[in-house]
């Protein structure tokens, strides 16, 4: 069997290559899909078969096709959070995996998994939410077999929130927005790998449906610093950004930019993910890690 993962090289890719490597007697190819020279070498220098790595563009369909050339299924990462002027959420979010899917299409692949976030709603007023909610429209439409996760804060190795947390904690001192009071239900990083590789290669596993694959447990975002912070033995002082003035000081900036730290990366962030963890598990057939490893892991001290 052969697995392809596109955006290989972000926290999620190479924790699935991780999770490919440690097998003892792996039955599936993993081929990593990257777009540059820097993301191949990154991946070559990594854990795993160094030959396993493709170049691809989305603007190449003849790419996508080599690459897919054989495939069982397909793991779809690409994706921003925050926009550049070379990159918008309807390039990246959207247009991106209306190719995988045509190109899947040809390729007859069995299976596509599509990692998505916690909101996305193609109605939405917010341009994230809307474009995630488009691209999973994309893929529930396409005929192929699919299985859509949506997912919330990441933690655990290389992961931004992780890189977050860590500058938290380091000091003596952490400004979150709102006083952070918005309710966050991280995941580790390595459970959605094991979530995507099941989806992606037990064919009787969740097809043809959508899940959130949410952690454990639902904690307001200033308990998680206060537990990371006395998990590394450190006392953090607490205080608040206001969340309403930051909101105006963002509807300036984007008068001069369209692009970086946005309103609608405000309203993501600070949104309150309080969901049932059960019936995405269940379906997927692995252990949520607990909050107080993935933490330890962050921060590394696992």
């Amino acid at each position: 069997m052969k697995v392809v993962i596109t955006g290989a090289n972000s926290a999620v890719g190479q924790a699935i290559l991780r999770c490919a490597a440690a097998q003892e007697a792996p039955p599936t190819t993993f081929l990593a899909a990257v777009r540059s020279d820097r993301a191949a070498e990154q991946i070559r220098s990594g854990p795993g078969d160094a030959n396993r790595v493709v170049r691809i563009s989305y603007d190449d369909p003849g790419s996508l096709d080599a690459a897919f050339q054989g495939a069982s299924a397909v793991i779809h990462l690409a994706g921003i959070l925050f926009e550049r002027p070379d990159s918008t959420y309807e390039q990246a979010n959207v247009a991106s995996t209306r190719r995988v899917v045509e190109a899947a299409k040809r390729s007859v692949v069995t299976k596509l998994v599509l990692v998505s976030a916690t909101g996305a709603d193609e109605t939405s007023s917010n341009r994230y939410y809307r474009t995630k909610g488009q691209a999973e429209t994309l893929v529930r439409t396409s005929g192929l077999c699919y299985t859509v996760l949506r997912v919330p804060l990441l933690l655990g190795r290389g992961t931004a929130g992780a890189a977050v947390l860590q500058r938290y904690v380091s000091g003596r001192k952490a400004r979150l927005i709102g006083g952070g009071r918005n309710l966050q239900q991280p995941l580790y990083v390595d459970d959605l790998a094991r979530a995507a590789v099941v989806a992606a290669t037990q064919p009787s596993i969740a097809n043809n449906l959508t899940l959130d694959l949410v952690g454990p447990i639902s904690l307001r975002e200033r308990e998680l610093v206060e537990r990371a912070a006395r998990l590394v033995g450190r006392e953090v002082r607490i205080s608040s950004i206001p969340k309403t003035f930051f909101s105006l000081v963002l509807a300036i900036r984007q008068r001069i930019s369209s692009t970086g730290f946005s309103r609608d990366i405000l309203e993501v962030i600070t949104a309150d993910t309080r969901l049932d963890p059960q019936p995405a598990a269940c379906k997927l057939g692995i252990r949520l890690t607990g909050i107080d490893e993935m933490i330890k892991d962050s921060l590394g001290q696992g």
